[in-house]
């Protein structure tokens, strides 16, 4: 079941969900020209490594240089369907929780989300040492935003069974709500070894962060 659009108007146009997506999209091109060293060393140096992120936490109370990666990792990406997949989900979901929030509110909750998001995966795997990259915990914070602003929303899905596809409207809390259970049973995967690649407790700790975050800098 992938989301294709919702019918969901916008009052205002979304310039900070289309400025994220062409960053995104930026930083992704540049990897692209990096050669295989150098992009190996901007993964490591750009993206969120939890064991070193923890570490760090013994330079308090100055601010350890490495927690800048909770946000500069948030615009890496491991490959092309990781980032296309990743800005599917921001602009379908994006324009109406900036939309709601006003664009300068809109920016503060994206990066909070993901911030949040990168938190709660490192304090899970405290020891990894594997760089965490991808804007799926904010995009998640947009999510958990979205299923509770607009429940009711009607999503347009493709179905895809063998050869048939099939374009269904879906209110939004079901499709969002099938999301978020399939994160949770990704999350409890990853305890066995099984999806390791996937920080899947970003995933439920960005939806977290963004249900608390909208009630929190919606306007009154």
């Amino acid at each position: 079941m992938i989301p294709i659009r919702d019918e969901n108007p916008t009052r205002r146009k979304p310039f900070v969900t289309v400025a994220l997506i062409a960053g995104n999209v930026a930083v992704f091109f540049f990897q692209l020209m990096l050669g295989s060293d150098a992009a190996v060393d901007f993964y490591l140096n750009y993206g969120a490594i939890p064991a070193v992120l923890m570490f760090d936490l013994y330079a308090l109370p100055a601010l350890p240089i490495s927690w800048m990666t909770f946000v500069t990792s948030m615009f890496l990406h491991g490959g092309l369907l990781h980032l296309a997949g990743n800005m599917l989900y921001l602009w379908i979901f994006g324009n109406n929780i900036e939309d709601h929030l006003g664009h300068v509110r809109f920016l503060l909750f994206y990066l909070l989300s993901g911030i949040i998001a990168a938190i709660t995966h490192t304090v899970i795997f405290s020891g990894s040492l594997v760089p965490m990259v991808g804007a799926s915990g904010a995009i998640s914070g947009v999510l958990g935003a979205y299923a509770i602003t607009y429940p009711k929303a009607r999503v347009v899905v493709m179905i895809w069974l063998l050869i048939i596809i099939k374009f269904v409207r879906i209110p939004a809390f079901i499709v969002l709500g099938l999301w978020f259970l399939f994160q949770i049973n990704g999350g409890f995967g990853s305890f066995s070894g099984e999806d390791q690649g996937i920080a899947w407790f970003a995933h439920i700790g960005g939806f977290a962060a963004g249900i608390g975050l909208v009630l929190l800098l919606r306007r009154r």
